[in-house]
Parts: C-alpha cells; structure tokens; sequence
C-alpha cells in the first residue's frame, strides 16, 4: 500500500514578493508551509539580497516549472560605481575602488555592447555547480573556483536613473543571466568599478508585481491572507506558467484516456488550427515545440505533444 503523502492537495502558484534578506529556498519552505502543501518548488533563484517576484508552485503546478524557468524576466538594479566587492553586492568585501564616475551619456553608449546574445562569465559566488559543489560554497571555503563564460540574451536595457555615485537601470533577460556581472561588465567597460547596491525582480513570465495576475503577495499580506482562512484567494491556476502554450477542449472520455497515459485522436480543422499556434520552444533538452494544454470545463488535464493529428500526454495532471 502506498504511503499517504504528508500536507494538503493544494495545487497552484503563488505571486511571491520575496523580502530582502530570505533565500529563495527558505521562501518555498515558509510558503509551503502556510499552505501546508504536499510538494512546492520555484521557478528561478532570486539572490538572498534581492526583493521582488519569486513564483512558487504548489502541488501539481511543481510539474509547470520547466516552462516558467525558461520565461523572460524584468530586473530593476541600483548598480554603486566606485567600488567591486567579492559577491558583486553589498554582502561582500570590497576588493577593488575606483574614482570614475560616469554620467548618464556614457552609460547610454556602453549599453548596446551588453544587449543580444551575450557571453556572461557568472560570479564567483553563484549555485552554479563545479565538480559537484556550488561555486559559492567553494568559494567561502577559500578556493578560486573557474568560471567559464557562458551564452546568455539581453533583450533591452534602460536607464531609470543616475545619481553621482549610482545608477539605476531596468533590464530585461532571459534564463540565466547574472545582474551581478553585468553590473561588474558594465562597470569595467566604463573604466570604473561597480557593485549591485540594490535588485527587485519585477516579473518572471506573466507574474509581475502588477499585472494581469493581481499583485504579488508579500510574506505580511500571505500570512494575512491564511490567518483570515483566504489563502486560496492567493492560488492562481497550474495553467499561468503555461500562457503561452496553446489550449485544446477535450470530453470527459477524452480526459479519461489522457490521464490513463494514451493517447487521443484530434479532429482535423481543431488540428489544424493548433498548428498556427505553434512555435519553437526548448525546455532543456526537450523539444516543447507543439505542445498543447488539454482542458475538460476548464480544469487542466494534461499537457501533450501534438503529433500526425494525436495528442500525446507528457505530464498528467491530478487535480
């Protein structure tokens, strides 16, 4: 007999604003533990020293979180000139100073060298494993791990603000892109030193501060919420990581055989019309190009690979 899984069946995502100071790790844990849900994870580490959007999934949502992961993210970073510290933010020591300051002009002709596809070397202090350990946790121990460039995309990058020892700047990226070594990239090509005084995530994908998914939800405001005995009213659908994949209706039989693992024959016109939809998509190494949402009144069944006219379920929903 199988054993009884501890904690709820609550199944859906959370808009998190994770405070300053909390690792996204111990964020997930509290919010599990408010909801008192079986199984939880995120989508995208956010640094202990930055604030803003953590989306956390609950329950069945934790199957959702490839696909968010690979959403484009919106920063706003307060970078201080004049001074590199070890982590490349306010928690390290400094290590280098210097007395160049630029203005807003300078900054603005240094940008588009950093927007595009990139090479990024992460920093030091980063979870990016070598050999088996994070580079953070070699790094305190006192070793100089190597860090290898690696491809990241800038998509755009503006200038919010400039102050005599400080600029703000807003930046939109993809998956594995560092503010922190940009902030040093930017600063060295500047002919100054630079370090992340400040950083506030303000969207993952469809999850933003304020947006079409109401507002993010801080710590307060949830443990309000599940004091008040609201915390669903927090719970967005498993389908907001998915809002841009395609959703197809299907019967009651139809779900019946896609949660049994087989797969169902598509009309052809629905088919066709699904083909529109599609467009390249990679998550991982798994090819997510014609992947659809199968829907029955409304409540997630499956999402499956839509091949030669079938649909094929990938990851089956429970809810």
């Amino acid at each position: 007999m199988a054993r009884r899984r501890k904690g709820n069946p609550v199944h859906g995502w959370v808009n998190f604003d994770k405070p300053y100071g909390m690792t996204s790790t111990q964020a997930v844990g509290k919010v599990r533990w408010l909801y008192q849900a079986q199984k939880a994870g995120h989508a995208g580490t956010l640094d202990p020293l930055a604030s803003g959007i953590l989306p956390i999934a609950l329950g069945d949502a934790t199957k959702t979180v490839p696909f968010l992961v690979e959403s484009k993210k919106v920063y706003d970073c307060e970078i201080k000139w004049g001074e590199r510290t070890t982590t490349l933010d306010a928690e390290g020591d400094v290590v280098a100073t210097s007395d160049v300051r630029p203005n807003r002009a300078q900054i603005e002709a240094a940008l588009p060298q950093f927007i595009g596809e990139i090479l990024q070397t992460p920093p030091v202090y980063s979870a990016i494993k070598i050999d088996g350990q994070r580079a953070y946790d070699l790094a305190r121990a006192g070793e100089t791990p190597e860090m290898k460039p690696r491809p990241v995309r800038i998509d755009d990058i503006e200038v919010l603000d400039v102050g005599k020892d400080m600029a703000i700047l807003r930046i939109f990226c993809g998956k594995g892109t560092y503010i922190r070594s940009l902030a040093r990239d930017l600063a060295f090509a500047l002919g100054t030193e630079g370090s992340v005084a400040n950083l506030r995530r303000i969207s993952v994908g469809p999850f933003a501060l304020e947006g079409e998914n109401d507002c993010a939800f801080s710590l307060d405001a949830l443990e309000e919420l599940v004091h008040k005995g609201g915390a669903l009213d927090a719970l967005l659908a498993v389908s907001t990581a998915l809002d841009d994949i395609p959703a197809l209706a299907v019967t009651d039989d139809e779900a019946f055989d896609l949660k049994l693992g087989r797969a169902i024959l598509v009309h052809p016109s629905a088919f066709a019309e699904l083909r529109t939809a599609f467009r390249p998509r990679q998550i991982g190494d798994l090819d997510a190009s014609r992947y659809v949402l199968a829907e029955c009144e409304g409540v997630e069944i499956a999402l499956c690979d839509a091949r030669a006219g079938h649909l094929r379920p990938k990851r089956v929903f429970n809810l």
